[in-house]
């Protein structure tokens, strides 16, 4: 997906966000900005948007020598997550439909998102996951995935957000744990999940998790490892979780299964559906298929 105009606006709010977050001198928040008004001067307007801001919190980063800015907020999301896995992985084991009450509340979990809100707080988490359980959805694409997964040989599951990795946990447990590889992200980009939260998580004790090698709020293959990019060309079937990595993957030519919610206007605007929409929508690069999810009248 290409950078809409719309994505200015953003690029300068989040910088400004995480340059606040991180100190209380306005002269760095003042270069964050006068930087990101450089870098959209002269921005190539074809790459995806985790491109740019991957080059924006680097330079965020190089000002104030903090490597992992959002690490409290991410430990504090997995610790919130955690309690509440017990309790919904009794609703996913008392469904009648297992996965898609799974891939309802994995898509829940991408409400932990500070690239979009810096604050997302317990009650934000706990009432986007009420909501998940009730809101209308197309059942034919969880029928699709179903039939991929069996197929499937070696699965690649594009874990997203820390906190949204531990929800992740209930549709990893539907999947076979010996065809599964989880990938994280190869440093810290914002609340995005990395090696740490994995572990955290309780993913590293099940199934193999490997890290991409890249700092980018998604999946920017060229950006990625050379064993992340053999891994990600092997694989049978790509589970992708979250805005950027629909951001960065939905021109590849894969087996790909979008899992987010959309929450910004540009990534409802490229998607076709409305801001909150729960989506799980195979790649159009790979299927001719239309986003499988039903639109509100």
């Amino acid at each position: 997906m290409e950078i809409y105009l719309d994505c200015m606006p953003c690029f300068l709010r989040q910088g400004l966000d995480t340059a606040r977050l991180i100190t209380d001198d306005t002269s760095i928040h003042e270069q964050i900005v006068r930087d990101i008004l450089k870098l959209a001067h002269t921005m190539d307007l074809s790459q995806s948007p985790p491109a740019i801001a991957q080059k924006i919190h680097q330079r965020i980063r190089q000002l104030t020598g903090i490597e992992d800015p959002y690490a409290p907020y991410k430990r504090q999301h997995n610790e919130f997550a955690l309690k509440l896995l017990e309790k919904l992985q009794s609703v996913v084991d008392q469904s009648d439909n297992p996965l898609e009450t799974a891939v309802r509340l994995a898509i829940a979990g991408n409400i932990i998102d500070l690239g979009v809100k810096t604050t997302i707080s317990d009650t934000d988490i706990q009432k986007t996951i009420e909501a998940s359980l009730k809101a209308p959805f197309a059942h034919e694409i969880v029928e699709a995935l179903r039939a991929d997964i069996q197929h499937a040989q070696t699965i690649l599951y594009l874990a997203d957000n820390a906190g949204e990795i531990v929800l992740d946990r209930l549709l990893l447990g539907l999947l076979p744990a010996e065809k599964v590889i989880v990938a994280v992200k190869g440093a810290p980009i914002i609340n995005d999940a990395t090696m740490e939260d994995a572990e955290q998580a309780g993913i590293t004790q099940t199934y193999r998790v490997i890290d991409n090698g890249s700092d980018a709020p998604g999946t920017i293959l060229d950006d990625c490892s050379d064993p992340f990019q053999k891994c990600f060309e092997q694989a049978d079937l790509v589970i992708a979780k979250g805005q950027g990595n629909y951001e960065t993957l939905s021109a590849v030519d894969k087996n790909v299964y979008f899992i987010l919610k959309a929450k910004c206007p540009v990534i409802a605007t490229d998607l076709g559906c409305d801001i909150g929409q729960m989506i799980l929508k195979k790649s159009n690069a790979f299927s001719n298929a239309q986003p499988l999810i039903k639109r509100r009248a």
